[in-house]
């Protein structure tokens, strides 16, 4: 029986040496795992052990993206309060307004309310209550697109970006692929895809009238347009578009339709019927099937408001071999300002504000431009058809501002408003990529690579420069500042 209850207790006492020995196991391994996620990781901030592998790594670039974008969004507010964006507004006369609204006369009593306009729609006599794309053309007048502080603008970018597409027909015209998107409440807006990558540069080899359009171009010239005090670009918004549902599933035009295609990795693309750069070589494609794209919020049907198309002075040949007049005549622009409509007015300095536009987006396509019928000579020039801008960033393409600097000729505030966007507190890169973050694609991809927003740095101390050396060599101000005096 004594045997037996030694045997037992040394049984009991190795059992328990067994229990303190894996117990220190355990409490090493621990200590070891613990110094292990330490190490890999010393601010403490870890992705838990078994979903490390399916998580990015910590950076420290997203904070300071996030950082230099609440900075910049500080500029662009400081930027559109300064004085030289919010001059003395007074009421717009009639004869000024692009359109106006006209009350239905055919109308009941019952309805007299409401006010006659195009496509059979009969619009509510309260301006407020009218869809935003309606607003928008209604304030729409022989200086501007918008105003300032148009409250428009935020409810028709929203409308754009996220409104139900009920249509999709092909844009006739032109030599890329466009599409005319209509909405619910009978809204358009003009489609531009996704051809290219947004950081890929244009081939240096081929010339400005190869290149493909680009739809962050579109997106980003609207933003340029309105930081530089123009408001002469139709309101633009990046937007995915489900290249199925809100298109193959609902055109109506059945050359489009015929157009569409599987690709060999499961996409959908599409190439629909234009001058070049539509085939299957050249179609555009879903991933797999949502596709980038700018809208443009359309202007007034020309069936309602004529435009007018004018010939750009400074048009390039659009050959390989020939030069065009302006790059070989020393006195061209004396030439140009003897003949109408440059040759008084303001029409010369608007179109140098294109000029400048042109130059820091890098759009060398500017062949013509338009105005307002309604407003004859004496109205500002409508900045259409971006979709060649921002090709390159590691060039500026100097021949863009011949204009400038044969003519010598600028605004005084676009000439006020350039010197301010080229200071620290109001630095035009700064305030972009800001007003670039607003926009719904920005959470895919920043629309402009840095190395586009430090281009426009760049260019814009050249276009300085260049007002600088007309000032030097016309003897003074008065001859190149010019007041906006019609």
């Amino acid at each position: 029986v004594l045997l037996l209850s030694l045997l037992l207790v040394l049984v009991v006492v190795v059992v328990v040496l067994i229990l303190l020995l894996l117990l220190s196991l355990l409490l090493l391994l621990l200590v070891v795992v613990v110094l292990i996620l330490t190490l890999s990781d010393p601010h403490g901030d870890y992705t838990p052990v078994g979903v490390r592998g399916l998580a990015e790594p910590p950076t420290q670039e997203p904070v300071t993206v996030f950082r230099a974008e609440e900075s910049g969004l500080l500029k662009l507010e400081a930027l559109f309060d300064h004085p030289l964006y919010n001059g003395p507004e007074s009421p717009i006369p009639e004869e000024d307004r692009l359109l106006k609204q006209k009350p239905n006369t055919k109308t009941s009593e019952k309805s007299s309310s409401t006010w006659s306009a195009d496509k059979g729609v009969q619009w509510t006599s309260s301006v407020d209550r009218l869809p935003p794309w309606r607003r928008f053309q209604l304030g729409i007048s022989r200086w501007q697109l918008y105003s300032h502080r148009d409250p428009v603008t935020e409810p028709l970018a929203q409308q754009l970006a996220t409104h139900r597409i009920v249509s999709a027909v092909q844009k006739s015209g032109g030599t890329q692929l466009k599409l005319v998107m209509s909405f619910s409440n009978y809204g358009e807006a003009l489609f531009k895809p996704m051809k290219q990558e947004r950081d890929e540069e244009t081939n240096y080899n081929l010339y400005y009238f190869s290149d493909f359009e680009r739809h962050n171009a579109e997106v980003a010239a609207f933003h340029l347009d309105r930081v530089l005090g123009y408001r002469r670009v139709p309101p633009v918004v990046g937007r995915l578009v489900d290249v199925v549902s809100e298109i193959k599933d609902i055109t109506t035009d059945l050359k489009l339709a015929q157009t569409f295609f599987t690709s060999p990795v499961g996409s959908v693309c599409f190439y629909g019927k234009c001058s070049y750069y539509c085939s299957t070589e050249h179609a555009v494609c879903g991933r797999p099937r949502l596709l980038e794209a700018s809208l443009a919020a359309m202007l007034p049907d020309v069936s309602l408001e004529a435009r007018r198309s004018w010939r750009s002075p400074w048009r390039r040949s659009y050959s390989r071999s020939k030069l065009a007049r302006w790059e070989s005549e020393p006195d061209y622009c004396s030439k140009v300002t003897k003949k109408p409509p440059y040759n008084k007015g303001t029409r010369l300095v608007d179109f140098m504000d294109m000029v400048i536009l042109d130059f820091l987006m890098g759009n060398m396509d500017r062949h013509h431009y338009e105005t307002f019928e309604k407003f004859g000579n004496n109205t500002f020039l409508l900045h259409l058809d971006n979709g060649r801008a921002f090709g390159r960033h590691s060039r500026d393409e100097p021949s863009i501002l011949a204009p400038l600097l044969q003519c010598c000729r600028i605004h005084r505030s676009t000439w006020l408003r350039l010197q301010l966007l080229s200071l620290p507190r109001y630095r035009l890169s700064d305030v972009m990529r800001a007003s670039l973050s607003r926009d719904p694609l920005h959470i895919v991809a920043p629309l402009l690579s840095e190395l586009h927003l430090a281009a426009l740095d760049r260019r814009l101390k050249t276009v300085l420069e260049t007002v600088s050396r007309c000032l030097e060599r016309r003897g003074g101000a008065d001859e190149v500042i010019k007041n906006e005096v019609i």
